[in-house]
């Protein structure tokens, strides 16, 4: 459907989107006006030790102050008890009504804590962030006490930034009625198309009552006008958006999620709903797995959302909350529009072929951030964008700048690249285009593989060896035999090119066997602080999005990630959606005809492999261009298994393996009866 047909549909159903924006209008004022303005004032308070600290265990007499060193332990304990309900009910009864949340300051490692209030009545807030102060040395003075804790030994609170002067927060107040006009907008653009679909479905049903007669109806005469719009056109679109403009640049107020290549693809599945609704476009048959499986995902994700809605989240968690429904959102319209909303399998093929051109572009990119230990993205500034992880400088590991690109962080770099890899390869091996230049076949082959090793990370490399353990076996031999020493020759190029990097990443795996890698350690750490939060909410966990650094802690494990935030059901809706890729790179190969269908499924194949391995060694999916890309990849090979089973021979029946099922016998022929004589 083009945007001319569109603006003619919204014109014929103005008395549908007209009173929809009306009401949309009128209750975002209503909103405006009867919402109260909220206030919120901010203290940061700091532990410091009591000057008997210095005696050693175990003259030390103060366990609180011992537990972790540096007063961090102290710090938590005191931020879970001003939590707790207790804290609560006794705040209240000294005045403290308004909603206040108590945390570590953000960007330190030290024990400073930093108290908020938030309210609609000014000076009831400032007053309340004071008593909010002062509650929390007593606080700290009872728990000490409690434990017999002498005075000498005693930790001590001091407030070094005192309460604020309350800010109004406005950001809140209009997104709640920017909510309320995309509610209502939108509700409208899609009663409209409903609107028109329905007699439009009636006409369809007139006209081919008619062609059946033999007399050819008005519908039929009717011709589209303007230049149309396909899903490939629209996806190639997000593609660029999503290359091309870095990561971290967001629109203001949706976090990580709020890139423009997300909200473009928000967009676009809007042009989808209209088109279906028309009737335009049908899903193909055979396409309806990665639907599915979305369907599972979108299932688990929605009952976290229900029960982070259920359970005292602050405000931070609620936000995110939100964030992770439009995440949803965006990946629900990657599948729809590629598993649904390509029809013509040349068209798909042009899909792919884009991606894998513009990956080799950011590929190429992180070539020119290493060898010049910048990072170009950083230079790249759009107006109305804000940085969504602010602070990004130059990540190094041995004597060696790990290059990000345009992504947000080295590992998306790296595991995206990993995940279009095996497509670059199938494409440099088709037939189709042998036409072309060796250059433009290998060109992306060569980019993608040689930028993995440059980001000095596990993530690439385990990255890279799945591509070339799934790929390179079910080669010919001499293919095979050639690819071997084309990798051993690369392997030693980078030797001599770039001297010490083999090193640095052999080292970094023997640190990793050894487990006597910090960031391994770190890591592996954080594993047993997953439990308590799953312990708590073992099913539907807390909310996609909710887990944040700020609040609690990187995972570096996007299935430790989906514990915490989706429980067990969520697990089983992310490994379902790894094996459906699987399965679907699978099926290729066993029912393509051609060695370019099967070298295609067995790309598909790698492609999911590879997601299945690195999400454990990183929190993948809350990396917008790596979650793209996935959603993006599944989508394509549902699309691509539809195409190939409907070109796949008929299965013969059992009674007559000769012919197709759908073929019935010629009847025998009666023998002649013998004359008469």
């Amino acid at each position: 459907m083009s945007i001319r047909e569109m603006g003619a549909v919204l014109r014929r159903r103005w008395y549908v989107i007209a009173p929809a924006i009306l009401l949309s209008l009128l209750a975002a004022l209503h909103l405006y006006r009867s919402v109260p303005v909220a206030y919120q004032s901010q203290s940061s308070v700091a532990l410091l030790d009591s000057s008997a600290a210095a005696k050693l265990p175990p003259a030390f007499g103060n366990p609180i102050s011992n537990a972790g060193g540096a007063l961090v332990v102290t710090a938590d304990v005191l931020i879970r008890t001003l939590s707790g309900a207790d804290a609560a009910r006794e705040l209240h009864s000294l005045g403290v009504t308004d909603p206040y949340t108590v945390g570590f300051a953000a960007n330190t490692s030290g024990p400073l804590l930093t108290l908020t209030v938030t309210g609609t009545d000014r000076e009831k807030v400032l007053e309340e962030t004071n008593l909010l102060t002062g509650f929390a040395g007593e606080q700290l003075n009872a728990l000490q006490a409690a434990a017999k804790v002498q005075p000498a030994y005693m930790v001590q609170t001091a407030p070094v930034v005192l309460p604020q002067t309350p800010v109004p927060q406005l950001k809140s107040r209009y997104q709640q009625v920017l909510g309320v006009l995309i509610l209502g907008v939108g509700g409208g653009f899609v009663f409209s198309f409903v609107a028109d679909a329905l007699p439009a479905a009636r006409r369809r049903r007139r006209a081919r009552a008619a062609e059946a007669a033999g007399t050819p109806g008005r519908a039929a005469r009717r011709r589209s006008r303007g230049r149309r719009v396909d899903a490939t056109a629209l996806l190639t679109g997000y593609l660029a958006l999503a290359f091309f403009i870095p990561s971290n640049l967001t629109l203001p107020g949706l976090g990580g999620v709020g890139t423009p290549a997300n909200v473009f693809a928000l967009l676009a599945l809007f042009w989808y709903l209209a088109t279906w609704l028309a009737g335009r476009i049908r899903p193909a048959a055979g396409t309806r797995l990665p639907r599915v499986a979305m369907w599972l995902l979108a299932v688990s994700v929605l009952a976290s959302y229900i029960a982070n809605a259920g359970r005292g989240s602050v405000r931070k968690e609620l936000l995110g909350a939100d964030r992770g429904l439009i995440a949803l959102l965006v990946w629900v319209s990657l599948v729809v529009l590629v598993s649904a909303g390509i029809q013509d399998r040349a068209r798909l093929d042009v899909l792919m072929r884009r991606a894998v051109v513009m990956g080799t572009i950011v590929a190429a990119v992180g070539f020119y951030d290493f060898f010049t230990a910048t990072n170009i993205a950083d230079s790249i500034s759009i107006p109305g964008l804000t940085s969504g992880v602010p602070q990004i400088t130059p990540l190094d590991r041995g004597a060696f700048t790990r290059p990000r690109s345009t992504t947000a962080q080295p590992l998306e770099f790296g595991g995206m690249l990993a995940l279009l890899l095996p497509f670059a390869v199938q494409q440099a091996f088709d037939p189709v285009r042998r036409h072309l230049k060796a250059w433009r076949r290998w060109g992306p082959v060569a980019l993608m593989g040689g930028a993995l090793p440059l980001t000095v990370s596990r993530t690439s490399i385990i990255g890279a060896l799945i591509v070339i353990l799934v790929m390179v076996p079910r080669w010919k031999p001499q293919r095979r035999w050639t690819a071997i020493g084309v990798l051993a020759g690369a392997v030693a190029c980078f030797k001599v090119i770039i001297p010490g990097l083999i090193g640095t990443i052999t080292a970094l795996f023997a640190s990793f066997l050894s487990n006597s890698d910090s960031s391994t350690q770190a890591r592996t750490v954080k594993y047993s602080a997953i439990v308590p939060y799953l312990d708590e909410r073992p099913l539907f966990g807390r909310g996609l999005g909710t887990f944040i650094p700020e609040l609690y802690f990187f995972t570096d494990n996007q299935y430790m990630l989906t514990l915490a935030e989706m429980g067990f059901l969520g697990l089983l809706a992310l490994v379902f959606l790894f094996l459906t890729g699987i399965h679907q790179g699978g099926a290729i190969r066993r029912l393509a005809v051609g060695e370019s269908d099967r070298e295609l499924g067995q790309a598909f194949f790698a492609s999911a492999v590879v997601a299945l391995v690195v999400s454990a060694t990183f929190d993948a999916l809350s990396f917008p261009m790596f979650a793209g890309m996935f959603f993006l990849t599944i989508a394509a090979g549902g699309s691509y298994l539809g195409f190939i089973r409907r070109a796949a021979p008929k299965p013969r029946s059992v009674e007559f393996p000769c012919l197709p099922a759908d073929q019935h016998p010629p009847s025998p022929s009666p023998v002649p009866a013998a004359p008469v004589r």
